[in-house]
């Protein structure tokens, strides 16, 4: 069975349902995998401590960790990211973070592990942007390289907006190689350039997308050759998010978490996955759509581990 992290301070207190960013979605979550029996209850997933400043500051710039620890952010900065900084956003922050690396080590350990959080991957050095305060993936990474625990990393990033935060973080940086794959139409609009980027076209469904990310994903484990690989998995190339322009289905989606796993898996490459964005107004259709990435990771193991 797969290795699954959650932590109770995921979701943030004092953000209203109403709020663009669903932040119910990570206890509905939760409650999907233990309905489903991926978990032995409750009690059946690995729960991390919050990440010191230490490890925030392997890709943050020192001062803006002490803004958000300081529940002191600049409102500008507080705007670009979207979310009023309190103690209580920035502990979710913390937790998510080391839940991303908590699940790496897991991976390393089993082949396979999976936050029920995780993928923020526009926060970069200088700060958060997009409802991502700690590049969570960025963090886990460095710090599993600074500890000798890997030597080479890829990140998979496969949300419909592009990694921008991940790819300046890593742009200098021949240890990590980082893939996006994401609705070139989309936000951000001044795009990073990442190790490989594919951009597709607004509208673009299962077929197509489905044959672009394989092949993307091969080229990037042959080009990377990794010791782990993060997979931020996001939801919102599916056709009723809020904020995708992509046309995906639940079945497309499904298929290309199991293609994902399975390619990593095969060649002997771990792989971490994280939650990444899905902004549907249906929080329970949703989870399940997040869990997807869960439930591939299960059977991959079941089949490669």
């Amino acid at each position: 069975m797969v290795e699954l992290v959650f932590h109770d301070a995921y979701v943030a207190a004092g953000v209203p349902a109403s709020h663009r960013f669903p932040m119910g979605k990570f206890r509905a979550v939760a409650e999907e995998l233990v309905r489903a029996g991926l978990v032995t209850g409750w009690d059946g997933f690995h729960r991390p401590a919050p990440a010191p400043a230490a490890w925030l500051q392997l890709a943050h710039d020192p001062a803006y960790v002490d803004q958000v620890l300081g529940a002191a952010v600049p409102p500008p900065l507080a705007r670009r990211i979207g979310f009023e900084m309190t103690a209580s956003v920035a502990l979710r922050s913390r937790c998510a973070v080391a839940g991303t690396a908590l699940a790496a080590r897991l991976a390393l350990e089993h082949g396979a592990a999976c936050n029920t959080a995780g993928g923020s991957h526009h926060a970069d050095a200088d700060g958060g942007a997009g409802f991502c305060v700690f590049n969570d993936v960025a963090v886990a990474a460095r710090l599993l390289l600074a500890e000798g625990a890997v030597a080479r990393v890829l990140v998979i990033d496969l949300d419909v907006h592009q990694g921008d935060g991940t790819a300046r973080i890593f742009e200098d940086d021949p240890r990590v190689f980082t893939l996006s794959v994401h609705c070139e139409d989309n936000w951000p609009r001044r795009k990073a350039m990442s190790d490989m980027d594919i951009g597709l076209s607004k509208g673009t469904g299962d077929d197509a997308y489905l044959a672009a990310a394989r092949a993307a994903v091969d080229d990037a484990l042959e080009a990377s050759r990794p010791d782990l690989v993060f997979f931020n998995a996001g939801v919102d190339p599916h056709r009723e998010d809020r904020l995708g322009l992509l046309d995906l289905t639940d079945a497309g989606l499904a298929a290309r978490e199991a293609m994902v796993f399975e390619a990593c898996l095969k060649r002997g490459a771990p792989v971490t996955g994280v939650l990444g964005g899905g902004y549907a107004r249906d929080i329970e259709a949703l989870a399940r759509r997040h869990a997807l990435l869960h439930h591939a990771a299960d059977a991959a193991l079941r089949r490669w581990g």
